[in-house]
């Protein structure tokens, strides 16, 4: 599979970059990912897979962790799954120190934001997982929140990418969890540096794009439509385009990131990343030496509990949504998502009683839409046995899930293609 080649170089080669052909196709990870979530999970299963050497080594890199308002009832896990259901936010920080000039130089500073938000939550019983992102221009309340120099920032409503700025990767945890109802126990930070290692250490993503792509504020040029393998700072690019996806909009921009993350969970199942020694050490490393996270999180041990419990959902129970919006709005939300909060009401209802749900269709049609060249779904075979109990109670016909209307997103057996901006 060809990548992508220098905007330059594009720009004048001829005939261009030949169109892909239908990728081979492996079977969807039993396991949860998402653009920030990514990296969590991965850092999760190759802690899970690493010596008790490489895990010395891999303490040693964990960046200093953060406190959280919202105290993790009982002790830390030890290693073993992890009991019940729980709740961990990703964040994704635009900042440019310290990013050697990745994403723009540190002169453009104004103040660190949270520009990716996702909070993952995990049902009672392990066997279901939604992941949730918060589009970054979402007029929300923010909490009181206290600073890093120990000043206090009033309540206030605003877009929810301030919160990092007000008080932390902790202020954006209580700002979540005030929308949500739900309580965050563990919390993660990445920066662009991070996002870019992940990308490198497993060889490129695989992502299908139905049409050109030319985006000079993130600097993503794709030729035509097809499937290019994206990695280093392409990936980077084709993860924050905003104006070469969809309408344009922040809203699109999640489900074209979506396209990227369900490409990733195949590539690493299908190439069998997680069982080659180096590539889980590189992965691992990569993850570690460019996250913060929280105190509750800052362990091997935690990690590993947390790895255990999501290894074996099922990726059709694996469901990534938007929180519910809109644009279009007046007043404090001019220019900017208005929570859709009667729909947003209706997803957490049924997240908090760890309800199943089924989307209209995968993608939005907006940001994404079915790949064309999805594989059909395998055919089950149902289990025999020598000998049947006549007496026996015969087998219970699957529950249809209900339909979650007004809720955008996919789920992680889902093909899908990032729709081009043309």
């Amino acid at each position: 599979m060809s990548e992508l080649r220098p905007r330059a170089e594009l720009r004048s080669a001829t005939p261009g970059i030949a169109r892909h052909g239908q990728l081979k196709r492996n079977r969807a990870w039993p396991l949860v990912l998402q653009i920030v979530g990514a990296a969590l999970a991965v850092v999760l299963i190759s802690a899970a897979s690493v010596s008790a050497v490489v895990v010395n080594s891999l303490t040693s890199k964990i960046a200093p962790t953060i406190e959280l308002t919202q105290p993790t009832e009982g002790p830390l896990p030890q290693i073993g799954a992890i009991e019940g259901g729980f709740n961990i936010l990703i964040v994704g920080s635009d900042t440019r120190q310290g990013q050697n000039g990745i994403g723009g130089s540190e002169e453009e500073e104004t103040g660190q934001l949270n520009d990716v938000n996702m909070l993952l939550h995990v049902s009672q019983d392990q066997t279901n997982a939604v992941a949730i992102s918060f589009p970054r221009d979402m007029v929300v309340d923010i909490p009181e929140c206290v600073d890093s120099d120990g000043d206090t920032k009033g309540f206030s409503t605003e877009p929810i990418n301030v919160a990092l700025y007000y008080g932390g990767l902790d202020c954006v945890a209580q700002t979540v969890s005030l929308l949500t109802g739900l309580p965050i126990q563990f919390a993660g930070m990445i920066t662009f540096s991070g996002v870019i290692a992940m990308g490198d250490a497993v060889g490129g993503v695989p992502v299908c794009v139905t049409g050109p792509i030319d985006d000079p504020n993130t600097g993503l040029y794709i030729e035509q439509a097809g499937t290019y393998e994206l990695r280093g700072l392409d990936a980077l690019a084709f993860l924050r385009s905003r104006e070469g996806v969809g309408d344009g909009s922040d809203l699109t921009r999640i489900s074209s990131q979506q396209v990227y993350l369900s490409s990733l969970v195949r590539k690493l199942q299908g190439e069998e990343t997680l069982s080659d020694p180096k590539k889980v050490y590189d992965l691992a490393t990569a993850a570690l030496s460019n996250m913060q996270l929280s105190s509750s999180l800052g362990s091997l041990d935690t990690m590993v509990s947390i790895a255990l419990a999501l290894k074996d959902i099922p990726p059709a129970n694996v469901t990534f949504v938007q929180y519910p919006g809109t644009t279009g709005g007046s007043g404090v939300y001019t220019g900017k998502v208005q929570p859709d909060f009667a729909a947003g009401q209706q997803l957490m209802d049924y997240v908090m009683a760890d309800q199943p749900f089924a989307l209209t269709e995968a993608g939005d049609g907006r940001g994404s839409v079915t790949d064309p060249n999805a594989p059909a779904p395998e055919p089950t075979t149902p289990e025999t046995t020598p000998e049947t109990d006549p007496s026996a109670a015969p087998p219970a016909e699957p529950v249809e899930k209900p339909v979650l209307e007004g809720v955008d997103g996919q789920t992680a057996a889902d093909y899908t293609c990032s729709v081009a901006n043309e």
